[in-house]
């Protein structure tokens, strides 16, 4: 868990970005980090949602409280090429339950013969300019903040 004000802050940051994917969307690690501003930080996102407690975890009444794993949908944020990361025990549970987290939301899950388990971008990728929340504050004129390219 964060151990100063500014690791606070960027987990708050990527937890309350990351809460903005919409159900039956995915986006990268990489893309989170853009969108809070910390471009050149992708694996810090993924340590950030490696740390994200479950519900009823975590510290009761800390900055963070408000995040967990029942309200931050970690299981929509991927590696930049749409891949399922392995997890730290390599048992692949935790891949797994991703994946039935992500078909229950209607995301295709696809396996190779090796076992890596990927998202087709093209088809369920969400990588706005700028976060919606942003973009309502900013006085957008009410667009998901989508790329049209």
């Amino acid at each position: 868990m964060p151990r100063s004000d500014e690791a606070a802050s960027f987990y708050y940051a990527v937890y309350s970005a990351v809460q903005e994917i919409p159900p039956g969307k995915v986006t990268s690690y990489g893309h989170i980090a853009v969108l809070i501003g910390m471009p050149q930080r992708p694996r810090q996102v993924g340590v950030c949602l490696k740390h994200l407690p479950a519900e009823g975890e975590g510290d009761a009444d800390g900055l963070l409280a408000r995040f967990h794993g029942g309200n931050v949908p970690w299981q929509r944020v991927l590696s930049a090429k749409g891949v399922i990361s392995p997890r730290g025990g390599g048992d692949g549970d935790g891949r797994q339950r991703q994946a039935a987290a992500l078909e229950a939301e209607g995301v295709e899950v696809t396996a190779d013969a090796m076992g890596v388990l990927t998202v087709d971008l093209a088809r369920f990728g969400w990588f706005p300019r700028q976060l919606p929340s942003e973009a309502a504050t900013a006085g957008s004129d009410g667009g998901d903040g989508e790329d049209e390219d």
